[in-house]
This record gives C-alpha cells, sequence and structure tokens, in this order.
C-alpha cells in the first residue's frame, strides 16, 4: 500500500514542531489511487499529560495530482488549550479490514509505515508501533535573550583552580577525619579514601571561587557567555552533592563575599552564573538531618531517634525497624537522604519568599540547574520557576534529564518538563549520544540526523535555541577517552591506569576539534566542560574530574575552541539562525545556518561539512564537489572559507 506523511515537511503537517497550545495544524497524507480497497482514512489522536482523551476525524479528500497521479487527504485542527502531548496516527479502511499508518522512527524526515498494529503511547507499554507526536507548550514560554545560543563553560569547582593566596595551611583549618588533602594540584585523584571509611569522595585540591574569579579573562577569551557551577554549597564530599547547608558556601571554596564578587566581575564581561541546586535530598552530614552531630542544631535524625525536635523533622520519611531506625533515600545511598518535596515546609525553605532560590538570586546568580529533575514532583517543579521568574524576570531553570525530555515518563507518568512551566532547558545528554556516538564511529551520520532531528520535532523553539549540548561532564567520561580510547574497563583501579598513546592521541584530538565545531554550529547551547579545551582525560567519576593542567595546556587545541566560541557569540546566525542538514551519509555530514535579512557586520550564513574518518572523502552535492581531507572540515561563512 502505497501512503505518505511525512511530518517534517510542510506539505504534510503546517506548521512544524512542537505548537503553543490551541494552536491550529494542517496534517496531511498522501494516497496512490491503485489502493483501490481504500475506502476511508481516519486520522486518530490521543491527547493530555497525566491521563488522555482519544478521538478520531475522518479526512476529506482534497487535490489529485496529475503528475504523481496520487491524491492528497487532509484536515484542519485546533489543538487542545492545555498544553501537553498531542499523538497522532493514520487508520485506513480498507475492504480486507483496517490498517494502521504510524511513525518509522528509522526515517529522517519523519514518515510512517503501515501495519496490523494499533500505536502504543502511554506510560507503561512498550511504544512500538509509535505515533507521531506534537509537544503543545504554554504560548507564553520563552527563554531570556541572553541563553539562546550562549557559551556555557562548566566548572567542578574543587578542581578548577586555586586562588593566588592559596596556602596548604587552608587544609588544616578544616580537617575531618575522612577528608584527604592533596597538597600537590598535579597528584592524581582519590579511588581508596581513608581505611576506616573507603572511598567516599572526600579527596580535596583547593580549587575555589576566587581560583575562577582570577581566570575570567581566560573564560571570556573561550566565547564563553554562562558559567555552570557544580555544586558550591557547604557539603561533606567533593562533589558537593550532599549538601550539608544551602545558606553557606562551602568553606574550602570561599565565603559569600567571595561568590558575590565572582557573580560581579562575571557580570562585567557578560558572563552569567548558574548554580547547581540539588533539592531531592540532602547530605546525611548536613545541618538538617545531622546524623553526625556535627552540627549544633538538633537535626531530624535525633529527633527520630527522640533526641529533641527539629525545624526539619518533617522533611525526611523514617521507618524504624526491629531497634533499629531506617530512612529514604537516594536510590538507597545512606549519605543522601532523601527529602519529601510535598512537605510545605521544606518547600518555602526552597521556594518561598526568602527561600533558598530568590536568596541567591538575589546576591547575583543568573539561574539554577537542578540535579535529578526527574525525581523532583511537577508541582514542586512549577513552584521553584514561579520563585525564580518572580524574583528575576530573566533567570533560568536548567534540568537534568537524560532523555528526550518531551516525552519524559518518571513514576508511571509523562513529566511536566517542556510545556513552559518547569525548565527552561535541559541537559543534552541525546546530542552527546548523536555526536559522539558518531565520530566514535559506532553511529552513522543518517542515524545522527534522526535523533537530532526528533529533538528539534519534540522542543519548542525557545528549549531547542537554549538546549545544553554537551560532549563531555562529571558524570560521563571526557569527550577524548571515547572518541579514541580502550573501552571503559569497569573498575577504578584499571581507569587510573589507562591514558592515550600518542596515535590515540593524535586521533582524539583531531575528533575532539570536529566535535566543538559541530557544537558551536549546531543550535543550542554549546557547552564546554572544564578542561576539554586543553584535551583533558578520564573515564568516570572521580578520573572525569581531575584537576586543570594548569601552565602545561595544549596552546593550539585551546585556540581551536576560544576561535570557534569566539565566533559563536560574534556572529547571530550561529546563535538564532535557522538550521538544516544538507547530508548526512556514513562518514560526512553537511549542515547549513542561515539568517533572514542582511547583517553587514557579521555572516547571514554558514555552512558546515564534516569528515570523521582518517581518509579523504568526496561530498557530491547540489552546484558543488566538496574533497574532506582526514578528519577534515569545512567552514564557510557567506561564502568565505574559514576552517578546512
Amino acid at each position: 500500500m502505497r501512503l505518505l506523511h511525512s511530518s517534517r515537511l510542510t506539505d504534510y503537517r503546517e506548521p512544524f514542531g512542537a505548537l503553543p497550545a490551541g494552536s491550529t495544524v494542517r496534517l496531511a497524507i498522501r494516497l496512490w489511487p491503485e489502493n483501490t480497497e481504500v475506502r476511508r482514512i481516519y486520522l486518530s489522536y490521543a491527547y493530555g499529560l497525566y491521563t488522555f482523551q482519544t478521538s478520531r476525524n475522518r479526512l476529506q479528500i482534497q487535490t489529485g495530482n496529475t503528475e504523481c497521479d496520487s491524491f492528497s487527504y487532509q484536515v484542519s485542527l485546533r489543538l487542545p488549550m492545555e498544553p501537553g502531548l498531542f499523538f497522532y496516527w493514520f487508520e485506513i479502511e480498507t475492504s480486507g479490514g483496517l490498517l494502521y499508518y504510524t511513525l518509522d522512527r528509522e526515517t529522517s524526515d519523519g514518515r510512517g509505515l503501515v501495519g496490523n498494529n494499533r500505536p502504543r503511547y502511554l506510560p507503561g507499554e512498550p511504544h512500538a508501533p509509535a505515533a507521531w507526536q506534537i509537544t503543545l507548550y504554554d504560548p507564553g514560554f520563552q527563554t531570556p535573550d541572553w541563553l539562546a545560543g550562549a557559551v556555557i563553560y562548566q566548572i567542578f569547582p574543587d578542581r578548577f583552580r586555586r586562588d593566588k593566596d592559596f596556602t596548604p595551611a587552608r587544609f588544616q583549618n578544616m580537617q575531618r577525619p575522612e577528608r584527604i588533602y592533596h597538597e600537590d594540584w598535579s597528584e592524581e585523584v582519590d579511588i581508596a579514601g581513608r581505611p576506616e571509611t573507603g572511598y567516599i569522595a572526600c579527596d580535596f585540591f583547593g580549587g575555589s571561587l576566587n581560583g575562577i574569579r582570577e581566570k575570567l579573562d581566560y573564560i571570556r577569551d573561550l566565547g564563553v557567555t554562562v558559567i555552570y557551577l557544580n555544586p558550591v554549597f557547604q557539603a561533606r564530599s567533593n562533589h558537593r552533592y550532599d549538601t550539608g547547608d544551602y545558606e553557606q558556601i562551602d568553606p574550602l571554596l570561599g565565603d559569600e563575599n567571595d561568590f558575590v564578587e565572582l557573580c560581579r566581575e562575571a557580570a562585567e564581561r557578560g558572563i552569567h552564573i548558574l548554580l547547581d541546586g540539588v533539592f531531592s535530598h540532602t547530605g546525611a552530614d548536613s545541618r538538617y538531618f545531622n546524623k553526625y552531630g556535627r552540627y549544633p542544631e538538633t537535626g531530624a535524625y535525633q529527633e527520630a531517634l527522640g533526641q529533641g525536635d527539629s525545624p526539619y523533622g518533617s522533611w525526611y520519611v523514617f521507618h524504624p525497624k526491629g531497634g533499629q531506625l531506617y530512612y529514604d533515600s537516594w536510590w538507597g545511598f545512606q549519605e543522601l537522604p532523601s527529602v519529601n518535596e510535598q512537605d510545605l515546609l521544606y518547600r518555602a525553605y526552597i521556594a518561598g519568599t526568602n527561600g533558598i532560590a530568590r536568596r541567591w538570586l538575589r546576591l547575583g546568580a543568573a539561574g539554577w540547574r537542578l540535579d535529578v529533575s526527574d525525581e523532583l514532583p511537577d508541582s514542586f517543579l512549577r513552584d521553584l520557576r514561579l520563585a525564580i521568574r518572580q524574583e528575576k524576570p530573566d533567570a533560568v531553570l536548567l534540568g537534568e534529564v537524560w532523555e528526550d525530555a518531551s516525552n519524559k515518563i518518571s513514576y508511571g507518568s509523562y513529566r511536566d518538563f517542556l510545556f513552559g512551566r518547569t525548565h527552561d532547558h535541559v541537559m543534552g545528554y541525546p546530542f552527546q549520544q548523536a555526536l559522539v556516538g558518531w565520530l566514535a564511529g559506532t553511529l552513522p551520520a543518517e542515524r545522527l540526523q534522526i535523533m537530532l532531528e526528533t529533538l528539534r520535532e519534540h522542543y519548542p523553539p525557545a528549549c531547542f535555541a537554549s538546549n545544553f549540548n554537551l560532549i563531555s561532564s562529571h558524570d560521563i567520561p571526557r569527550a577524548i577517552t571515547v572518541l579514541a580510547g580502550a573501552p571503559d574497563p569497569g573498575n577504578r583501579e584499571a581507569q587510573a591506569c589507562i591514558f592515550l598513546d600518542l596515535e590515540a592521541r593524535r586521533r582524539g584530538e583531531a575528533l575532539l576539534r570536529l566535535a566543538v565545531l559541530f557544537q558551536m554550529v549546531y543550535p543550542g547551547c554549546p557547552v564546554i566542560y572544564y578542561g576539554d579545551e586543553t584535551g583533558m582525560e578520564g573515564y568516570r567519576d572521580p578520573f572525569n574530574r581531575r584537576t586543570f593542567p594548569w601552565n602545561q595546556e595544549n596552546r593550539a587545541l585551546q585556540e581551536w575552541f576560544g576561535q570557534l566560541g569566539r565566533w559563536r557569540r560574534d556572529w547571530p546566525v550561529l546563535r538564532t539562525g535557522d538550521c538544516r542538514f544538507i547530508l548526512a551519509a556514513g562518514d560526512c555530514l553537511a549542515l547549513e545556518r542561515s539568517r533572514a535579512g542582511q547583517d553587514m557586520a557579521s555572516p547571514n550564513t554558514v555552512f558546515l561539512a564534516i569528515n570523521r574518518k582518517n581518509e579523504p572523502q568526496t561530498l557530491e552535492l547540489t552546484g558543488r564537489r566538496i574533497l574532506l581531507p582526514p578528519y577534515g572540515c569545512l567552514l564557510e561563512a557567506d561564502g568565505e572559507r574559514m576552517l578546512s
């Protein structure tokens, strides 16, 4: 049976992509008349978020096309006024029975395939066959102007840089029995811990907020306009995802005045500061839980033991059993007791008028990255967004979501993530998987295009233009290690001993250059994880969190990152221009960014072609033939060659 609907072509769906709730969309399907068994064609659909309504409408024949001898059936629908998900498919009534035309996920233009089974879309069931999706977002959803296309620099604070006033004596004032302090900045990260504790991520190198502040010019020269800081609040561990006190900067990093000064000097350079908010759990060693009695006030743990009343007692859930005290914790880690985000006292503490979210915005932060967003209730996320926008209208919320956030399912339900009521943008792990997977040779360019075009179709335009497009982070291996290194051996002892040899290093640097080139040209926010710009290596935590190798940098690689970052910052076409793939085939791809109008100060079109292979490739494009060298590229701006 010859049918065609392609959700990424305006002949079949118009407008394209995610739409404001209440919009009107035209949907069409083409039928070739040799299908004489076809009696009727229906558009079937379901819409909602937590629950779904279903219906179907008969399509009317519109036009005949003698050139291709086919007929178009179409319908225009006013979509629901409530933000959520709209799924659709086609049902074909034939003389032999009912057939279904559903999404073929293996096509770059979003076309379909015919089968005997109705598509599945509800949480808890396999989504095969699949329906087409239209994301319906709040018509007022937009992100601040400074966010779209911004260049983001992520810093793990303990490992970026010590300040000029650092001395080892600073460590001596902060002794705790489980901690290990490295006097030598170049030492390897710890993987053993103290004999009495084992590894608990409690080794420190002494990086500080002032160390970051003293390198703001370096960061600015990379083209950076946003710095995202991993947690900076007082905590037991070096990663500080076990918050001890949301109201205090960790003394190893500095103090509140240091934070204010960092924000002030960053703003002078056009750089915004994002903080990491860990609101699904706290540390067991915290003023709120106080399991180890290191804080002066009574914590929830003491209250549960009958040792007094705590203002934080309602934040946590305890389970006394058999003379033992158990409590809910994040993924079973007892050092990370879970908080009850539905508790109104906790909500007021985080999102209230004088809550934590507003407090640090007042002190200079531009927004928050939310750790494990998919483990925070939607109502809590909405409260938090409302609070930060009331405090600072151009503040942003970045969510840690590892999948397509438009249709993310957790706790048995689709989540309210990208409809304009919670996040402004999300961490782009699907982008990372597509780009690094392609450059590492595990995915063809066709699969990269499908993965990225699916996000473009599903994400509201404001969110897509601000997507957090990373290639490395504190939670995944360094990009250069994935691109050219041996497979992860799976244990820390082996990971500590594996580094790239000279040939692998050469290949890794070449592929890393292509990765950041694609990042800087593609829509969204390109993210540089500190040290990637000098080719830092490392498998998973803690080796992806080594110290920045100051005075041993790869200057050529830094300049590559910097030149691309500055173009990204200075050329509007790279921040907000339209994007289209021209070619995606095996080892090669080509795309174009374009911007309406004539800007005499910067390019209006940018063309990019990349060859990931270690041998020359020839691209045959409409009107031109391009020879790309091994691991080669071509970047043109308004037709002028910029890189090759």
